[in-house]
């Protein structure tokens, strides 16, 4: 075996919501066992896996896994990877500790890249709700008091921020550090 195989978190975007491009989470842990992975786990429905690897690096893994996925299911999901160090600077970065209590409220939307000042913003000019945000690097923090389902704002991030992402409640971060920090 060469080097230490590292662990890292792959988050999917648009499988299993509302019906649509539905992907068994049993299919998916094979998926990541017949690549090569290990040590594989997955959380609740909407596609988050933690793995382990003996190489690449998070961009690399996220190239092979969207490519790979495409050809096995045949329609193309988003895949942010991200290693265990990342995770456990998001949830220490966290900039509303006093919310992380009430996981449905706060929110964190991994994304594709940094945004910079202008999407920044523009975002800031349409958060007129109860809502706050903070971004941290690739990371939009949101606390919704009112819940992300009634979230106007929350809505409004994808195409005002442009910056492609995922969003994820802080229950399901929190978990996903916990597995990661495990090993799997």
């Amino acid at each position: 075996m060469s080097g230490q195989a590292k662990i890292f978190v792959a988050l999917f975007s648009g499988i299993n919501v509302g019906g649509n491009r539905i992907v068994k989470m049993a299919e998916l842990r094979s998926f990541f066992e017949e690549l090569g992975f290990r040590d594989v786990a997955t959380y609740v429905q909407s596609g988050n896996v933690v793995f382990r690897s003996a190489k690449g690096d998070a961009a690399t893994l996220t190239k092979q896994l969207e490519t790979a996925f495409e050809k096995k299911w045949g329609f193309h999901s988003r895949i942010m990877v991200r290693d265990l160090g990342w995770f456990e600077r998001l949830v220490a970065e966290n900039p509303y500790p006093e919310v992380a209590g009430e996981p449905t409220k706060l929110h964190a939307y991994v994304l594709e890249r940094s945004p910079n000042a202008d999407e920044v913003a523009r975002l800031a000019e349409k958060c007129t709700g109860p809502e706050r945000f903070e971004i941290r690097g690739d990371v939009l923090y949101l606390h919704a008091p009112e819940g992300l389902g009634k979230s106007v704002f929350a809505n409004l991030i994808p195409r005002t921020l442009k910056v492609p992402g995922t969003a994820r409640n802080w229950r399901t971060v929190l978990a996903l550090l916990e597995m990661a920090g495990r090993g799997g």
